[in-house]
């Protein structure tokens, strides 16, 4: 590097970038100009206020012939002496100036830009296929996903800023951030290259008896799953497409099984869904990857042994498509009878379920059970050999609204008739 380069160099150092100035006048930031972020029908102001919190001021030293330096040692760059021999002549070293130079602070920008990515960002949505009369048809479309262009939006806003602080007149400046497209996994029409030709295995269960809000609850979650494709080698996830569960999302209130009581609760009834897909999975000769037993033995899921209990965001029903081709998840309620059927590619496996069987049942109403699930490819391979074993505890260890758990021995300053009646009213 040349001595001119260096002066160059070292002037280019010294120099304060423009000044960003100012973003507003007015106290409040509201009604003074702001950036205008736009995307893709989204509009968003950002206030001058707001934008205050997206520049720094660092403090920098330059040249000012008018100025008198308030600097008190001026030989204070003596440890790194050239850059000051070349520039700072005696007669500049008395002119030298502090000031607060503002520049743009990025990492703000972006953790913005990322925050709003969360609200414009959307999936892309599959087709989804039904089965009618052995074929595979369309009921509805597919649609395409928008996700925010993260680095190039924070350029646009930073390029925005500048124009703003660089204006006379008091004028939003707009923003227009980038978006990209998401293209769906199954498009319109790809129903006859999925490979779903035949029924691989159907779960059931039976929710007689359930209160209005339970088969409200019911019917809403099993249609979360009707239409779903789950592609080969997915390790599928319940909790996943079943999605937030609340009052937004259409549940009413029920009982659900918790720590220690059963209580009323946004979707109580989900476990039915859970409990019948568990079974389809089971059936079609598919590896469960997880799954949990309810706390107590619930009449809903008779034969007992062959429930999944879910809850968000865990514990949750898991399996594995280990089949060649796609599974289309087909559900129905008949009465009250819930199916699900699982359609896809017929490999010639072979499914066997032993069980279940009760291994111990006891008088509070506790229970263990097993059952095995072997299943055989076509040339006669094990693929799967698998045992499920339940223990629930007694349902007395969860009393329902209005319950009280019963005492199994005496309260220390209760008398002996005060403990006799007890147990007689108890039935103890």
């Amino acid at each position: 590097m040349t001595n001119f380069s260096k002066i160059i160099f070292i002037f280019l150092l010294l120099m304060p970038l423009p000044a960003l100035g100012a973003l507003s006048n007015d106290s409040s930031g509201e009604n003074s100009a702001g950036i205008i972020v736009r995307s893709e029908g989204y509009e968003e102001k950002i206030n001058a206020t707001s934008l205050e919190g997206w520049i720094n001021n660092q403090p920098k030293l330059r040249i000012n012939h008018n100025f008198h330096s308030e600097i008190e040692n001026i030989n204070s760059c003596r440890k790194n002496a050239w850059p000051c021999d070349l520039i700072l002549t005696s007669a500049n070293l008395i002119h030298l100036q502090k000031i607060d130079q503002a520049t743009i602070d990025s990492q703000r920008i972006s953790d913005f830009v990322e925050d709003l990515a969360r609200k414009i960002n959307k999936d892309p949505v599959n087709s989804k296929f039904k089965v009618e009369n052995d074929r595979v048809i369309e009921f509805a479309s597919s649609q395409d996903g928008i996700r925010l262009k993260i680095p190039e939006s924070v350029l646009a806003l930073e390029e925005a800023v500048q124009k703003l602080s660089a204006q006379l007149n008091e004028k939003n400046i707009i923003a227009n951030l980038p978006l990209e497209k998401v293209a769906p996994a199954i498009r319109n029409g790809d129903g006859e290259n999925l490979g779903i030709k035949t029924l691989i295995g159907e779960g059931v269960s039976n929710f007689s008896g359930s209160p209005k809000n339970r088969i409200f609850n019911i019917r809403v979650a099993t249609e979360r799953f009707n239409g779903v494709l789950i592609k080969p080698g997915e390790d599928f996830s319940f909790v996943s497409i079943l999605g937030e569960v609340d009052g937004e999302h259409g549940y009413l209130p029920e009982l659900v099984i918790k720590k220690d009581k059963t209580e009323p609760e946004f979707g109580g009834g989900i476990c039915q869904v859970s409990t019948t897909a568990f079974r389809a999975a089971i059936y079609s000769g598919l590896k469960i990857t997880a799954r949990r037993n309810h706390a107590y033995p619930v009449h809903y899921y008779n034969p007992q042994g062959m429930d999944a209990t879910v809850y968000v965001p865990r514990p949750d029903l898991r399996f594995l498509n280990n089949t060649p081709g796609y599974i289309l998840i087909q559900t129905k309620i008949e009465g009250t009878i819930l199916k699900f059927q699982f359609y896809g590619t017929d490999d010639g496996r072979k499914t066997e379920v032993k069980g279940p069987t009760i291994l111990e049942r006891n008088p509070d109403g506790s229970m263990k059970t097993t059952f095995a699930q072997i299943v055989l490819a076509k040339d006669g391979q094990e693929i799967i050999n698998d045992v499920f074993n339940s223990s629930y505890d007694s349902p007395n260890k969860y009393p329902h609204p209005g319950q009280e758990p019963k005492l199994t021995k005496k309260p220390s300053g209760w008398s002996d008739g005060e403990w006799k009646k007890y147990k007689r009213e108890n039935g103890l």
